[in-house]
């Protein structure tokens, strides 16, 4: 098997948190749950899919405070926070607090866009401002420069007995050099490298040009590329990868078929560019960790970095995600060259 230039150093994993409409504290509780399962197992970082009037995490930054009080270790990261959903100054503060709680373990991933389906939620979500919101990397920016202490008021001093301050609190040191952005295009990879972000890449990208033939490990490797060329850090810019692997080793005969159905599924859409966005997706990765590895490694992308956050499937069950995170931290990292925290 071929060796992977940058060994793996951080091994994460990212979960949508579903719940059930009539029973929402049960879901939850199994996301809490699974994150202290991946602490306990030795994951560097559990991350949390971020989903708007649908039965999944509405609200990672408070399920990020519940994790940091039930953790000790493991980093809580979102991947990713759609900004056209949030007010920048307000979100600077949520996120400082909760990573002043954690001990200065959460990892903020976003991304920008008009929220989805922006027309039926637009009278609820922005009833006044809807035609003049702007939902373009401008409203990173904002939030970066509040949660990295730069002024969001003219004013400070004493007013009676009250003692204000020009710039967000709490403000949390380190946590600006902790945000991510979520992108599939080059022009997000430039972006964030520019402003001195870290970047999350997943299992979509788009396919930019006319010419085929596409290929999502090329393309996801240019915006690796494009990010690092821009980016002060240079080589050693932050990159976390977030494709779809399941691995079998301790899986059920039932848990196979099921996990082989569900890639299945899903995989002819990865076969060309889907929709108006013209989106690429990557096939979900389904084996032993040694089937696995062998086909990671052989990944354009995935050898150009040393952290992923792999997802974890949508719609398994409570006990399937004990089984895959237990095979991904006993099997599957051990043989990309992971070695558990402590």
């Amino acid at each position: 098997m071929p060796s992977s230039p940058r060994p793996l150093r951080k091994l994460g994993f990212l979960t949508i948190g579903l719940f059930d409409e009539a029973d929402p504290r049960r879901g939850h509780e199994s996301s809490l749950e699974i994150i202290e399962l991946g602490e306990r197992l030795g994951f560097d970082s559990a991350w949390l899919r971020h989903r708007h009037l649908q039965y999944g995490i509405s609200s990672p930054v408070a399920v990020m405070a519940a994790a940091s009080q039930r953790t000790s270790r493991i980093e809580l990261g979102t991947a990713v926070i759609p900004l056209g959903w949030e007010n920048p100054l307000r979100l600077a503060e949520d996120l400082a607090t909760v990573d002043i709680l954690s001990g200065g373990r959460i990892n903020p991933g976003v991304s920008v866009g008009p929220p989805m389906h922006f027309d039926e939620v637009k009278g609820a979500l922005y009833p006044d401002t809807a035609d003049t919101e702007d939902f373009s990397y401008e409203r990173v920016r904002r939030l970066l420069d509040f949660v990295r202490g730069k002024p969001a008021s003219d004013f400070s001093g004493v007013q009676g007995f009250e003692v204000f301050s020009d710039r967000v609190q709490p403000h949390s040191p380190g946590l600006g050099r902790r945000l991510w952005y979520g992108g599939g295009s080059l022009s997000s990879a430039r972006w964030a490298s520019e402003h001195g972000m870290n970047f999350l890449t997943s299992s979509v990208v788009k396919a930019e040009g006319d010419e085929g033939p596409y290929d999502f490990a090329q393309i996801q490797l240019s915006h690796i590329q494009a990010f690092r060329a821009a980016h002060p850090d240079g080589a050693d810019a932050r990159v976390s990868q977030g494709l779809v692997v399941i691995p079998t080793d301790s899986a059920s005969p039932e848990q196979r078929a099921k996990y082989e159905a569900y890639a299945a599924k899903r995989t002819p859409r990865t076969t060309s560019p889907q929709g108006p966005a013209r989106l690429m997706f990557a096939p979900d990765i389904v084996g032993t960790s040694q089937e696995i590895a062998e086909r990671l490694h052989a990944h354009a992308a995935f050898r150009e970095v040393d952290e992923v956050a792999f997802a974890l499937p949508f719609t398994f069950e409570h006990e399937d995600y004990v089984q895959i995170l237990t095979d991904m931290a006993t099997k599957l990292g051990p043989a990309l060259g992971w070695r558990p925290g402590t």
